[in-house]
């Protein structure tokens, strides 16, 4: 299992008139911690966009416990369960606050995707390198 954590603190922009975030900013926030977790392992999106490869989203969940507040520390953890063995990889993410309360949790589903083609291809081999220590 491959697990990491990001800080991102909760910017009044992302607010709403009570200070509360709006809902769609958690799916901002999972991307962020995706791609930083991606970054961990010595790999980041732009890598694997120059070697052909993207990574859309087709499937995204995210099922909201508590509010996110203004100014508010947020941990947003990425869970890797399973080294993918074809074409698509699934990521749950939560989302703490700094009482380490569980404000959101979520799952992103993306495909590996040929740039060229946008036909599915599998994880390319540079990632799975860095990944595969992580499960076994």
């Amino acid at each position: 299992m491959y697990i990491t954590e990001t800080t991102l603190r909760v910017r009044y922009a992302e607010t709403d008139q009570m200070g509360v975030v709006y809902h769609g900013h958690y799916f901002q926030y999972f991307e962020v911690a995706r791609a930083e977790s991606i970054r961990h392992l010595g790999f980041t999106y732009a890598d694997m966009e120059k070697i052909g490869v993207i990574m859309p989203v087709i499937e995204v969940q995210c099922r909201y416990l508590r509010p996110a507040l203004y100014d508010d520390l947020l941990t947003v953890r990425v869970i890797l369960r399973e080294l993918p063995a074809g074409h698509r990889i699934v990521f749950e993410q939560e989302i703490a606050n700094e009482q380490g309360e569980l404000l959101a949790t979520g799952m992103v589903t993306l495909y590996f995707m040929e740039k060229s083609t946008m036909r599915r291809t599998v994880m390319p081999p540079e990632l799975h390198a860095k990944l595969e220590p992580h499960f076994s």
